[in-house]
């Protein structure tokens, strides 16, 4: 009966030659087939009980590599807005007011302003001339009596804990793109505007009431401003702000701040609040833009 398989199977090798199909023998390789397909289901049901655990290890490496990665990117955007300072000034609300010298301000990053000093102001026109000498000791950090020299300039320094309530590092200090209209209905924008047009304008200025109000939660910002604006309502809205505001997003507590913005692309990709980027060019040094407002105003008082 052996030799008789063993015929069979020679023949059945040689039928195979014959024929030209690529393909193995069963008579020979038989024996082998069970211990393969044994390692193979032991090897896949192995790896099917460690995979969790790889996973989990692949991810708690990704997460650190993806943190350190976040604050390179902090430390970086932190030296580009934080100048060195000649003194600093501590505020009883908890800022520092760094005061740095006049052409170090970060207006001057800015590729067309590189290597040069600010001018004197521009003079006013005939019949604008100012009435009279404006207190400017209306901001917190300044009650001390302190004040940064001339040839300096007074920056509200940001923190490492500032960057991190905005969105991202890039969106950190501008404004959300938005459809810009000028009357008082929009997406939850609510806003009242009174606007003059038409005439020959060399400047605007405002008297604005300061108040503290209450807002909802840490994305929600209240404020009064004056606005220079040109251009259309659409991509080519070009405009120049300036007002107090309270947004905890921006300063992380709800005082009154005075602030600053522009754009020049209806708030798309340019501008931003306060010197958070190049656009202000700054020359007093005893008002810090962004710093916070006291006292603020009171019903029948001034």
């Amino acid at each position: 009966h052996k030799r008789r398989q063993k015929k069979q199977c020679i023949k059945a090798q040689k039928t195979v030659i014959a024929e030209g199909i690529n393909r193995t023998n069963p008579c020979s390789n038989m024996a082998p087939i069970f211990p393969v397909i044994a390692i193979l289901v032991f090897c896949l049901s192995y790896a099917s009980s460690i995979s969790p655990v790889q996973a989990t290890q692949v991810n708690q490496t990704f997460r650190p590599l993806q943190e350190l990665q976040k604050l390179k990117m902090l430390k970086a955007q932190l030296r580009k807005i934080n100048k060195p300072s000649l003194r600093t000034i501590q505020s009883p609300d908890g800022d520092l007011i760094d005061c740095v010298l006049s052409h170090h301000q970060p207006e001057f990053d800015h590729p067309l302003l590189k290597g040069t000093k600010p001018m004197d102001p521009p003079e006013r026109p005939k019949g604008h001339e100012r009435a009279g000498e404006v207190s400017e000791n209306f901001q917190l950090w300044s009650f001390s009596g302190e004040s940064c020299p001339e040839g300096t300039i007074p920056i509200r320094r940001t923190t490492q804990k500032d960057v991190p309530r905005a969105s991202s590092v890039h969106s950190f200090g501008k404004k959300i793109p938005r459809t810009t209209r000028r009357d008082a209905s929009g997406n939850g924008h609510e806003h009242t505007v009174g606007y003059v047009t038409g005439d020959q304008y060399y400047g605007a200025k405002a008297s604005i009431n300061v108040w503290a109000p209450i807002v909802a939660n840490q994305y929600e910002f209240s404020l009064s401003q004056s606005w220079v604006i040109s251009g259309s309502f659409g991509d080519d809205l070009n405009t120049i702000e300036a007002g107090c505001q309270v947004s905890p997003e921006l300063y992380g507590d709800s005082y009154p701040r005075f602030f600053t913005y522009w754009t020049a692309d209806a708030y798309q990709t340019t501008g931003c609040y306060n010197l958070l980027c190049s656009g202000f060019v700054r020359t007093n040094n005893r008002i810090a833009i962004g710093a916070a407002i006291s006292p603020t105003s009171s019903y029948d008082g001034g």
